[in-house]
């Protein structure tokens, strides 16, 4: 997802520093005053750094977006301590050739009373992979029968193999075993949506008064670029087990006001998805040991454009992408103990442990072999007739990586560097526009398995792409290793792929994520997991 995908990024960025990767407010809602009495009402308030674009589950691509989706609907399936465990079904069943999954659905309601169905399920599905919705993360449910076939309009509805039983019970079967089938049910591209509602209004998502949703929370007040309220809802399924009855989101102008407001009592977590910690506020709370650090399965990057005149050159984006110290990035400006990338899989996937990268950190010699390269193809005559525009969503943070870059360019390499910086949406429009040269961005797996950082670049039509590139047999490796059920022979069927992406280079890996977050004494249970989540379901406040 974009950090992408994202916010990731604002979020992801500093937050892990840190991202799809990638306005204020201080409306609350009523509540008892007594914090002392067993039946005060427990508020939860935290921040955003911007509006979340969307909370359509199968139109969301970025953190901030999910991040209030994941709350407020529920999949089939959740995600606990990286596990996949029932949610919205009460069970299921795998056959034995590992292609049909069955899942039973328990007695759940929406937030306007209706039953929540399996026929929901079908018609949510349906909707994400309706080529007229142009959802980004359709391929998400690429590993269904037919559903690859229908996206690209080479197919109808009817030949996607999800079959309604009953009422509670839903059938799907797949192209070919996917291991991490019960993870993609859990992922929010797959969240139901009210059929009803989703007819009657095809703008439902946009409003507070016309969204109806079936998870733990419901969204009860959206002021839009302000400040959104959601509040335990009555009619889910597990609703006493929901610790927390209010939380309130503000929407924060920058990091330092995000970190102001925590250190003054107003906010209880800081974090991603949740707010980004500023990084001159990092060694403070390093010396306080009020800091968190943990591991989070994503990547910061920057993109380049590969239909740009200038970064279509391969040679020139080898020399960008080499000459970036990552470990003095790491050690003087984020300060969150990333990890350098050095390709575009984290190690702490599953068969990529062992991988040490596709070229040195810091290479400036053989990047200006690169570059001498590059120029010379694009009829330069020396590295300062090249300009290069480094574009990044507004924020403390992107904009001092983006700096650090700029200086070790223009210093190493002797080309000119110019920054360009845009508001979080406006951001996102330049990217899938390709209306730039190289690109901050993040992205966090959207399950634990090497083909979520893969996927996106199959190709240039890849909603999540924002490149230009692609590249025939880099597809038809992702497209084998679908159908290999082999786990080593896929592994390896997806470094062939990676391979080929690092030696094209359409993206320069930057570092791998870490999660920083601080929170008060009192809230507990809001800890994210390796994939950025925090599900509210599991906080609690205690003061």
């Amino acid at each position: 997802m974009k950090f992408n995908k994202f916010l990731l990024l604002s979020i992801v960025l500093v937050l892990s520093l840190a991202l799809a990767a990638c306005g204020t407010g201080d409306e609350k809602s009523s509540g008892s005053e007594d914090k002392g009495s067993e039946s005060a009402t427990k508020e939860l308030n935290l921040t955003f750094a911007s509006e979340p674009p969307t909370l359509h589950p199968a139109l969301a691509t970025d953190t901030t977006s999910g991040s209030v989706i994941t709350n407020i609907f529920e999949g089939l399936m959740t995600m606990v301590d990286g596990k996949p465990v029932e949610a919205a079904a009460e069970s299921y069943e795998i056959s034995e050739d590992l292609l049909t999954y069955t899942f039973k659905l328990r007695d759940a309601k929406w937030t306007n009373g209706d039953a929540v169905t399996a026929e929901d399920f079908k018609y949510s599905w349906l909707w994400a992979l309706n080529p007229e919705n142009a959802s980004e993360y359709s391929s998400i449910l690429y590993p269904i029968k037919g559903a690859e076939a229908y996206n690209l309009g080479e197919a109808t509805a009817e030949d996607v193999a999800i079959n309604v039983v009953d009422e509670k019970t839903i059938e799907v079967t797949l192209e070919a075993p996917t291991p991490y089938f019960l993870e993609l049910t859990a992922f929010k591209t797959m969240y139901p949506i009210h059929p009803a509602t989703s007819e009657e209004n095809p703008k439902w998502f946009t409003e507070v008064d016309t969204i109806v949703s079936n998870g733990p929370f419901t969204l009860t007040d959206w002021v839009h670029n302000g400040s959104m309220v959601l509040e335990k809802s009555d009619t889910y399924w597990d609703a006493k087990n929901v610790k927390i009855d209010v939380v309130n989101i503000t929407m924060a102008e920058s990091e330092t006001t995000e970190m102001t407001m925590f250190d003054s009592g107003e906010i209880d977590y800081l974090g991603a998805p949740f707010g980004s910690i500023p990084l001159d506020a990092i060694d403070r709370l390093k010396s306080e040991g009020s800091l968190n650090i943990t591991d989070q399965s994503g990547v910061y990057w920057y993109k380049f454009n590969s239909t740009d005149e200038v970064t279509s050159n391969v040679n020139i984006r080898k020399a960008l992408t080499l000459a970036i110290d990552r470990e003095g990035l790491i050690k003087n400006i984020t300060k969150g103990e990333q990890q350098p990338a050095l390709g575009m899989v984290p190690n702490s996937v599953e068969g990529f442990g062992d991988d040490e990268g596709y070229f040195a950190d810091a290479d400036f010699e053989t990047a200006k072999e690169y570059l001498a390269k590059g120029l010379k193809e694009l009829g330069l005559a020396s590295p300062s007739d090249l300009t290069i525009a480094i574009s990044y969503n507004t924020s403390e943070a992107h904009a001092a990586i983006a700096q650090f870059i700029q200086q070790g360019w223009t210093s190493n390499l002797g080309i000119n560097v110019k920054l360009d910086n845009s508001e979080w949406q406006v951001y996102l429009d330049k990217l899938n526009n390709l209306d730039y040269q190289a690109g901050r961005m993040g992205w966090v797996a959207d399950y634990n398995d090497a083909y979520s950082f893969l996927e996106q670049f199959n190709s240039a039509a890849n909603g999540n792409n924002d490149t230009g590139w692609e590249n025939a047999k880099y597809a038809e490796l992702l497209k084998q290793s679908t159908k290999e059920t082999d786990p080593q022979a896929r592994i390896d069927l997806l470094k062939q792929a990676e391979a080929i992406f690092m030696d094209e280079m359409p993206v320069a890996p930057i570092y791998f994520y870490t999660n920083l977050s601080t929170q008060k004494d009192y809230v507990t249970g809001i800890d994210a997991d390796a994939l950025g989540n925090i599900f509210l379901k599991y906080a609690d406040v205690n003061k």
